[in-house]
């Protein structure tokens, strides 16, 4: 809405936050936990979140045999109705230019994206990076960085954390930071994200998760292993102002390794 000179007024202290639903889950290339590569049961379980922002790690394009050589973000994009931004981690050319051998990370959009970016991040052994991007909200936009840090050592988390803290910075507002971080929120090599972001699962007003083979720890966050989860590795991280009503760590239907992490965020508005 604009004034009469066509002028977008600036947003007022009493305007509501704009509720944002976003999914982080780390696929294993869509093989489960029965080691079945089942594409429609991955986008079933995506589907059921009824998220706005779907964030995906272990992503697989034409990679191999492993996930029947498909483009699974394009997949998983169409049959979710959803704008698809593209991240990879591993990016390999091959014979007969066919297309390339890609493994990433992935965000499915129902919101318009209008930045995409992809950052490698420090570290040996298998390639890691983040992808950045931005969408559109009825007032506002949200930064989503989607990643996968390294299983290897404390000291590559480290150098990785702070790229990805260095990557969000002041101007850019509300932004969350998602993903499989293979370490607890807590963990010392963390401690450069801790000074820009929050993490979502301490925030939210409302918790729970899927742990209920512990009946009596429900609200921990755990989500590896799949079927016995005793880890909280999948992380949401937010920025100042971002709240978070409610995290709810969802039954994967044997879908992944992990499990998926849903949280209900609230985003001032104009910013």
């Amino acid at each position: 809405m604009t004034d009469a000179t066509g002028t977008k007024p600036a947003p007022g202290p009493d305007q509501p936050p704009i509720p944002v639903r976003l999914v982080t889950f780390n696929t294993h290339h869509g093989v489960g936990d029965d080691g079945r590569h089942d594409l429609p049961r991955l986008a079933k379980v995506l589907a059921a979140a009824d998220a706005d922002l779907v964030c995906l790690q272990e992503v697989d394009r034409y990679f191999g045999d492993r996930s029947e050589d498909v483009d699974q973000a394009l997949l998983l994009s169409r049959a979710l109705d959803m704008q698809l931004a593209w991240g990879p981690a591993i990016d390999e050319p091959r014979r007969d230019d066919r297309e390339r051998r890609q493994y990433g990370n992935a965000l499915l959009s129902r919101l318009p994206i209008l930045v995409s970016d992809v950052h490698p991040l420090p570290g040996s052994g298998e390639p890691r990076s983040a992808l950045r991007t931005m969408v559109e909200l009825d007032g506002g936009t949200l930064w989503v960085t989607t990643t996968h840090l390294s299983t290897r050592a404390d000291q590559e988390r480290a150098a990785q954390a702070a790229l990805l803290a260095e990557l969000h910075t002041e101007p850019m507002a509300a932004g969350v930071l998602v993903g499989d971080f293979n370490t607890a929120p807590d963990a010392p090599e963390l401690g450069s994200l801790r000074e820009r972001f929050t993490d979502a699962w301490e925030l939210a007003r409302d918790r729970d998760d899927q742990a209920r083979w512990r009946f009596w720890r429900q609200d921990e966050g755990h989500t590896h292993p799949a079927r016995r989860p005793h880890r909280r590795i999948d992380h949401v991280w937010v920025s100042s102002g971002v709240a978070v009503a409610g995290a709810h760590v969802l039954d994967s239907a044997g879908a992944s390794d992990h499990l998926p992490v849903v949280v209900d965020l609230e985003v001032p508005s104009g910013v």
